[in-house]
């Protein structure tokens, strides 16, 4: 295993043309997008087979883009066929979208998913292709052969990346901790499981002959095992903008970054990048093909170098974006409870008091000439309580006996906060 953080031979890009196939001006999208918001531009009867992710070209037809389709998840992966003449759009939900001679051979959108879907893989004969999720999970689909997965399995981390044998008769996962998982006829050739790493690993390629393989961190850091050999790496060269995935191209690999800004290596291909291009939508896949290579974004657009055929994209579709949940109900407000009659805390406390030292503070006292806890005589009580309390105050809650109390003391004493000197206590009321 070798690892560097430095490239001294980085390739200068070149200028793009005018128009990348597949790109279009932001202006443009941002029309698109809104026309589709408003359920103006269709795709026709395409659309409803669009969204379960089995849109499907061909090569004669002209080239297809997703003007009024609206995405389910974002496109997180591509592959090319054989010819490169075609090639398959992967989706999160594991929708799957086919242009040129590309087939479309079923999709795991149909099935229940644990986890997304983080990369498609073709087989040797473009006749078929693997789905990967992100719990390792992995679906075969044409004539790809399932050989095992790690479903279901605890991992470490979570599966980034996935690369198949020449043959199409084994393949490997990928985590984000560099643990590598060999199926069918894919040889083991090492992984950075348990090493500590600056970032995580974002995906694998593989050697042509599968006698080695090549994983790539976040940070533009390439990791060789077996016979692949190392050639430089892209640390430290995106700052701003993570690697996103790796891909094999002739006896090198090419590093693609969330920006599309495209690093080569060895004898891989540089055809030109997305460098500071304006995109809608960042980068999430690329593949090699053998006229150059493509690099494919979260919203389907595509974008060809090389000599590579433009056969279509998803580019002017919008990604669904589920509405935030609804906020928690507020909590009820709470209940004040008030003293009852009009009452103050002040008279309550005052009168309360009182009750003390008259009565030791039994409301209740039932005398031949006081009654209730503040020593009414009978006649002050039935002259004070004219607000339909019980005749007798030993009847009455102390709250309704303050309340007369109140009122006897604004007859006499001008004032409902007036009370008897609780040191005192009178009873000449």
């Amino acid at each position: 295993m070798r690892n560097a953080r430095t490239s001294t031979s980085l390739p200068v890009p070149t200028p793009l043309p005018d128009r990348v196939p597949g790109h279009t001006t932001r202006a443009v999208r941002r029309r698109r997008r809104r026309a589709a918001a408003l359920g103006v531009a269709t795709l026709a009867a395409s659309s409803a087979v669009a969204s379960l992710g089995m849109f499907s070209g061909t090569a004669d037809a002209a080239p297809i883009d997703g003007r009024g389709l609206v995405l389910n998840a974002p496109i997180v992966s591509t592959a090319v066929t054989p010819s490169g003449q075609g090639y398959w759009l992967a989706g999160g939900d594991g929708g799957v979208f086919a242009f040129g001679d590309a087939g479309f051979y079923g999709a795991a959108a149909s099935l229940h998913l644990n986890s997304p879907i983080v990369a498609i893989e073709a087989t040797a004969s473009g006749h078929g292709y693997w789905e990967v999720a992100a719990d390792g999970g992995v679906f075969a689909f044409g004539d790809a052969g399932f050989y095992g997965s790690v479903g279901g399995s605890h991992l470490a981390s979570p599966i980034v990346g996935m690369a198949a044998t020449s043959n199409g008769h084994g393949y490997w996962l990928v985590g984000a901790d560099g643990g590598v998982f060999a199926f069918g006829n894919a040889g083991f050739h090492g992984s950075l499981s348990g090493n500590p790493l600056p970032t995580s690993i974002v995906g694998m390629a593989a050697t042509k002959n599968g006698g080695g393989y090549w994983l790539a961190g976040a940070d533009g850091g390439v990791f060789a095992f077996g016979d692949a050999g190392f050639h430089g790496s892209a640390a430290g060269l995106t700052p701003t903008s993570p690697v996103i995935g790796i891909d094999a191209s002739r006896s090198g690999y090419r590093l693609v970054a969330r920006n599309g800004a495209a690093f080569s290596f060895g004898g891989a291909l540089f055809a030109g990048s997305l460098a500071g291009k304006p995109l809608n939508e960042a980068i999430t896949g690329t593949a090699t093909t053998p006229a150059g290579y493509l690099d494919v974004a979260a919203d389907g657009g595509v974008f060809t170098f090389g000599s590579t055929a433009f056969k279509g994209s998803l580019g002017g579709s919008t990604i669904y974006v589920p509405p935030p949940p609804p906020p928690p109900p507020a909590p009820p407000a709470p209940v004040v409870v008030g003293l009852p009659y009009g009452l103050t805390q002040y008279q309550v406390n005052a009168w309360t008091k009182v009750s003390i030292c008259e009565e030791g503070g039994n409301w209740h006292v039932n005398g031949s000439r006081f009654a209730g806890g503040l020593g009414f005589t009978r006649p002050n009580w039935a002259q004070f309580n004219t607000f339909g309390f019980p005749s007798n105050a030993a009847f009455a809650t102390p709250y309704q006996q303050i309340r007369v109390a109140v009122a006897f003391a604004v007859h006499y004493y001008g004032s409902a906060n007036f009370a008897p000197d609780q040191n005192g206590c009178g009873n000449g009321y």
